[in-house]
């Protein structure tokens, strides 16, 4: 069941915090739900280790947001960015803000500077152990991991407005042991009708 009417804070760099109060009304359920799926099943809120992954990738999940936020936009209308007061958000203020506050920025200094480390890359290196010796790779990923903070706030929000369980968390859960099979130095007993 989703909330009524919530009290919304999401901490953005150089920004400080947006928010205000929202009540979401269905559209803005349904749209949040959208986002929530969209936030939660891509690298951009779970963390990118210094051993795994791509700042690559990650830079081109955080790039098909906009995509995504525009999309559900046009799909729902003004019914997801209504007017009001000041101290009210939207589903529509909220995503628009991030994006052009939070992740504009990240995808604006780093994609030219690392597409121009890219285009150094030797034949004989893969992409990623390139992007590895680049000696900016810390600084960007330290910058999307900045960014992942602010996106999983985002996320937390449309998902308590979604009213859904938290599909963050999801990957902590120890998976289920199979039974453990008995080992007996007896033989079976013998199959047969039961005797009363």
């Amino acid at each position: 069941m989703r909330p009524k009417r919530l009290n919304v804070k999401i901490t953005v760099p150089f920004l400080g915090e947006i928010g205000g109060e929202w009540e979401p009304d269905d559209a803005e359920q349904r749209a949040a739900w959208e986002l929530y799926v969209e936030l939660v099943t891509r690298v951009s809120v779970a963390p990118l280790r210094e051993d795994e992954g791509s700042a690559r990738e990650a830079l081109t999940s955080m790039y098909v947001l906009f995509a995504t936020v525009r999309d559900i936009l046009k799909r729902y209308g003004p019914d997801v960015a209504p007017p009001g007061a000041r101290n009210e958000v939207s589903f529509g203020i909220l995503a628009v803000t991030v994006l052009n506050m939070a992740v504009r920025p990240v995808l604006s200094k780093w994609h030219p500077r690392l597409t121009a480390w890219e285009s150094s890359a030797p034949a004989s290196r893969s992409a990623i152990e390139h992007e590895n010796t680049w000696q900016e790779i810390g600084a960007l990923r330290a910058d999307l991991d900045s960014l992942r903070l602010v996106l999983l706030e985002l996320a937390q929000v449309l998902g308590n407005v979604a009213g859904a369980a938290d599909l963050i968390g999801t990957s902590d859960i120890a998976p289920a042991q199979a039974p453990q099979a008995s080992v007996s130095s007896q033989p079976p007993a013998p199959r047969g009708p039961a005797v009363p």
